[in-house]
């Protein structure tokens, strides 16, 4: 089945949500379909966990409709999804296991008999089985973390938002979490997942948007974003030859490594081989999700600099340099 074909689980239209003067999320249009998992990308500041928060019905939005799993009144479907946003809540006298028993009491999800149940598998999860009865107070961020995760996923959600799910994780829980978020989706849960991490996103999403200064200022699939930008890197040792023979077609310089604007990679090859030039490698060059998030959103709003005028976005080509920082030809 196509993506297209795939039923909306969130959906929004011209989101817009303003503080006084300030307009926070500007006309968003997020599409999120069944079994995606979706990355919402953005710098600090640029409005991700406001429309989270608006999605989640936390925040009413001052224009715009938002749609979750095919319901316009939030409200209503709620119990089937799970979120962790902004840092996991917890009363702090009490222990892990306390909590989650509370939050799955206050769910609309299951019987009271299988509570037990329920609160140990999702514990095994998130791997805090082992944790006694020490109260959350004495946790870690990283525990913390954890058991916000557990309480997301205590009434088998179809949908998981989470904001910053990683947030005081070592690397080994890094990748104990993703390796839960991708089993969760392989059973057939949608993930949402609004990070700035570009590492976190690129390892687990298929899908991304991007969100700039509250404006959506991307939204396809990764693969797509990290497509082949037209030009091949050659490696060859005879850099000065290559540069005469290319020319124009010759665009960036480094070391030993060419960036050669090209449309047939084994005409390229044998137009170096034939002038008797090593070849000594020859790929397409592909974008990195992090070239292409810099070339589409702002400085991020908690930088200061006084030489730089407000709104003026960095660009590799005023200092003779493209953006890997590499000289051209």
């Amino acid at each position: 089945m196509s993506r297209e074909q795939r039923a909306p689980v969130l959906r929004t239209r011209a989101l817009v949500k303003r503080y006084g003067g300030v307009t926070a999320v500007d006309g968003v249009d997020l599409d999120v379909r069944e079994g995606d998992r979706y990355g919402f990308l953005g710098p600090n500041g640029s409005g991700k966990t406001t429309t989270v928060r608006m999605v989640l019905g936390l925040v009413l939005p001052t224009s715009g409709e938002v749609e979750l799993l095919g319901e316009r009144r939030v409200s209503r479907v709620l119990p089937q999804v799970g979120a962790l946003v902004e840092g996991p809540a917890a009363y702090g006298h009490l222990s892990g296991r306390a909590n989650l028993t509370l939050s799955d009491a206050a769910g609309r999800g299951g019987a009271r008999r299988t509570r037990t149940a329920r609160v140990r598998e999702v514990l095994e999860q998130v791997g805090l089985d082992g944790v006694d009865d020490r109260p959350v107070r004495a946790y870690s961020l990283g525990m913390r973390q954890r058991l916000g995760l557990a309480a997301a996923l205590l009434q088998k959600p179809r949908l998981l938002v989470l904001d910053e799910p990683t947030n005081g994780l070592d690397p080994q829980g890094i990748r104990e979490i993703r390796d839960l978020l991708l089993a969760l989706n392989g059973q057939g849960t949608t993930v949402f997942l609004s990070s700035h991490l570009l590492a976190e996103i690129e390892a687990l999403c298929t899908r991304v948007g991007v969100l700039d200064r509250g404006r959506l200022v991307a939204q396809d699939e990764l693969s797509a974003l990290k497509a082949p930008t037209g030009r091949m890197q050659v490696q060859t040792p005879d850099v000065a030859a290559a540069g005469r023979l290319l020319g124009t077609r010759l665009e960036v310089v480094e070391a030993d490594t060419l960036l050669v604007r090209c449309a047939d990679p084994a005409a390229l090859n044998a137009e170096l081989v034939g002038a008797g030039l090593r070849v000594r490698g020859l790929q397409p060059e592909r974008r990195t999700l992090e070239d292409a998030v810099l070339e589409m959103t702002s400085d991020s709003s908690d930088r200061h600099s006084s030489d730089r005028p407000s709104g003026d976005r960095p660009s590799g080509d005023r200092h003779g340099s493209d953006r890997h920082g590499r000289r051209p030809a």
